[in-house]
């Protein structure tokens, strides 16, 4: 097999099915494999998506709701291929993607991971498909919202070519193409993140092991994320922020004194508490 695709459901058939048919709708000049894990979903969505589908996607039912990391790692524990593509169940695969990325690989062999560009449903572009690794000084920034010229505090990458093609250090983990001897070299995903921050981690491993990760702007999927204007599920925000704290301790912590940590991990918890706050006033979705 030259490629699996993980998808992982959680109670969006219509979603989850759009994602799926977006792939299967294109030829490719490669061996490929879909998987769709299914994360214990408290619906009918499983049930649906197999008879939907039939023999064209694997189906892996997990037990229990364990992350999107573990969800992940239930299919990347059975693949033997030679690439795999970690891809969101909220997303749309354009023509092309997947063939100029699979191309893109094979001829750059120093290259651990590869991601495109990723828009939002509006045509905005999902800032996290291209990001510096985050730290003390451009988490500051972009969690206050503080304006910096400094190219070396751009989390975002937003003087950067959004069509270019070019050497970043995070992706985001809707859209994820990698080899699997990087994988076989490293690890899984860690589910320490139950959700949000296993991309990152990932990505800072990848490159720790000494592959490159591209950002190949040249090629796009859609992303459906929720709008920000929403009112978001509490353990959602919880996650967001839990998140913040084991990567910065599993990464960074040991580079900083004791003050510094703990004045990180209390910026953290106050982000935490002001956010879930806020979340109270918003509309529903």
């Amino acid at each position: 097999m030259d490629l699996s695709i993980v998808i992982v459901n959680y109670g969006t058939f219509e979603l989850t099915k759009n994602t799926v048919e977006s792939v299967l709708k294109y030829y490719y000049p490669f061996s490929v494999e879909i998987i769709v894990v299914d994360n214990a979903s408290p619906d009918d969505s499983l049930s649906r998506l197999r008879q939907y589908f039939n023999e064209k996607v694997k189906f892996i039912p997990a037990e229990k709701n364990k992350g999107f990391a573990a969800g992940n790692n239930l299919a990347l524990r059975t693949v033997e291929s030679k690439y795999v593509l970690l891809l969101n169940s909220d997303t749309v695969v354009w023509e092309n993607t997947l063939m100029d990325i699979y191309d893109y690989m094979e001829s750059n062999l120093d290259v651990g991971a590869c991601g495109c560009q990723v828009l939002l449903e509006d045509n905005s572009l999902d800032k996290a498909c291209k990001r510096s690794f985050p730290n003390v000084k451009n988490s500051f920034f972009r969690l206050f919202h503080i304006p910096t010229k400094s190219k070396d505090d751009n989390y975002n990458l937003n003087d950067l070519d959004d069509n270019g093609v070019y050497e970043i250090d995070c992706l985001t983990g809707a859209f994820i193409f990698a080899r699997k001897e990087v994988l076989d070299s490293i690890g899984l995903l860690d589910e320490t993140f139950f959700m949000y921050g296993e991309d990152i981690d990932l990505c800072y491993r990848i490159k720790q092991d000494g592959w490159k990760i591209i950002y190949y702007g040249k090629d796009k999927i859609t992303h459906f994320k929720g709008a920000s204007s929403k009112k978001q599920r509490p353990k959602l925000i919880y996650e967001f922020y839990r998140a913040m704290y084991v990567y910065y301790k599993k990464h960074h912590a040991h580079e900083s004194n004791f003050l510094t940590n703990c004045v990180v991990y209390l910026g953290i918890a106050v982000l935490c508490i002001l956010k879930l706050f806020l979340n109270i006033f918003k509309t529903k979705n």
